[in-house]
C-alpha cells in the first residue's frame, strides 16, 4: 500500500472530538467535533497546502532574500518562496516527525533540527497535542541542544473552518490594537498602524464580507488568564475560537485569497507567532536561546 503524502497519521479522540496529527511536518491535518470541522482539513491523499496546520519553526512568516545575520555571522537560507525571493515558514514543514509518546486523547511528536550550512544551530522540538474539555490544546517546546546561542522564532498555521461555506458570511473578532503593514508584492513589513478607524478594527465583531486580510496583528488584548482570542462566528451558529498564551505577541490572520481556487476563502488562518515577518533580519521578537535553554508556548482551539 502506498504511503500517505503526509506520512503516518496519529489519531487522537475524546468523546465527539477527533484530531489527526501527521508525520510530515508534525502538524494537525484535521480537527472536528461531532463531524463538524473546527480546523479546515486537507485530504489524506494530498500534500499539505497553504501550510494548513503546520508548525513554523525556527521562524514564522517570511525572511527577505533569505538573508540574516546573527552575532556577527551572515547566513543565507534557501528561497522557499522563489517568486518573491523570500524564505518562508521555517525548516520543518517537510521533515519527518515521530510520535514519542501517545495515548487515546493526546500525542507528543518530536524532531531534531540538525545544523545546516544556512542554519548552523541545533534544536530539539516537541509538540504535545491533547483533546479535552477545552478543545484541542497545542504545547510547543524547543530546546537548544547546540553549543552556541541560537536565534529562534515560532508559529503555527491552523485555519478556522467556516463550517462548509465561505468566510464572507462569517463574523470575525480579534482584539488587537495594531496591524503590521506589508508590501503587497512580497508580504514583508513596511510599518504598522493603529487599527482604530480602519476596516481592520476587529475589536468589535464584524462581518468578513469582501475584506481581504493577510496581516499580523499585535498589542493583543488578553483575558484574566493572559490569553488572546480569535473568534470566527459561522453561519451554522457555531463559533470556532482560537486562543494563544503570552509567548505569542502576534497573531496573523489570512483570508486565503491566494490559495488554489477551490480552497479560497473557505477558512480563516489564525496563526499565533512569537515574532513578525522578517524578524531574523530586523531582530524584532527574536528569542536568543542559550545552550540548554528551552522556549515553550501554548495555544488552542475549540468549537462553541
Amino acid at each position: 500500500m502506498p504511503a500517505h503524502p503526509s506520512g503516518e497519521q496519529f489519531d487522537i479522540t475524546d468523546g465527539e472530538q477527533r484530531a489527526t496529527i501527521v508525520e510530515v511536518g508534525g502538524g494537525v491535518r484535521e480537527y472536528a467535533v461531532g463531524g463538524s470541522a473546527v480546523l479546515d482539513p486537507y485530504p489524506l491523499d494530498a500534500i499539505c497546502d497553504g501550510a494548513h496546520g503546520a508548525p513554523l519553526i525556527p521562524w514564522p512568516n517570511r525572511v527577505a532574500d533569505g538573508r540574516y545575520s546573527f552575532d556577527g555571522a551572515d547566513h543565507r537560507l534557501a528561497l522557499s518562496e522563489p517568486e518573491t525571493l523570500n524564505a518562508i515558514h521555517g525548516l520543518l514543514r517537510w521533515r519527518n516527525w515521530g510520535a514519542i509518546e501517545r495515548s487515546a486523547d493526546w500525542v507528543v511528536v518530536a524532531t531534531r533540527l540538525h545544523p545546516l550550512p544556512s542554519w548552523p544551530f541545533q534544536l530539539d522540538v516537541s509538540i504535545r497535542y491533547s483533546l479535552g474539555d477545552a478543545g484541542l490544546t497545542v504545547e510547543t517546546q524547543v530546546t537548544n541542544v547546540g553549543d552556541g546561542t541560537a536565534p529562534f522564532g515560532a508559529g503555527q498555521h491552523p485555519y478556522l473552518s467556516a463550517g462548509g461555506g465561505s468566510i464572507d458570511a462569517c463574523t470575525v473578532e480579534l482584539r488587537a490594537g495594531t496591524r503590521i503593514l506589508t508590501d503587497p508584492s512580497r508580504g514583508l513589513p513596511v510599518g504598522s498602524e493603529p487599527v482604530a478607524g480602519t476596516p481592520f478594527d476587529l475589536r468589535v465583531p464584524r462581518r468578513v464580507g469582501e475584506l481581504e486580510i493577510d496581516h499580523a496583528f499585535t498589542e493583543l488584548e488578553r483575558d484574566r488568564e493572559g490569553l488572546a482570542w480569535v473568534r470566527l462566528q459561522r453561519p451554522d451558529g457555531a463559533t470556532a475560537e482560537l486562543w494563544a498564551d503570552g509567548s505569542y505577541p502576534y497573531i496573523q490572520l489570512y483570508t486565503g485569497d491566494t490559495l488554489a481556487p477551490a480552497r479560497r476563502r473557505l477558512s480563516l488562518a489564525a496563526e499565533p507567532m512569537t515574532c513578525p515577518a522578517n524578524a531574523l533580519q530586523s531582530g524584532e521578537g527574536i528569542v536568543r536561546l542559550a545552550p540548554g535553554e528551552t522556549h515553550a508556548g501554548r495555544w488552542g482551539v475549540r468549537l462553541r
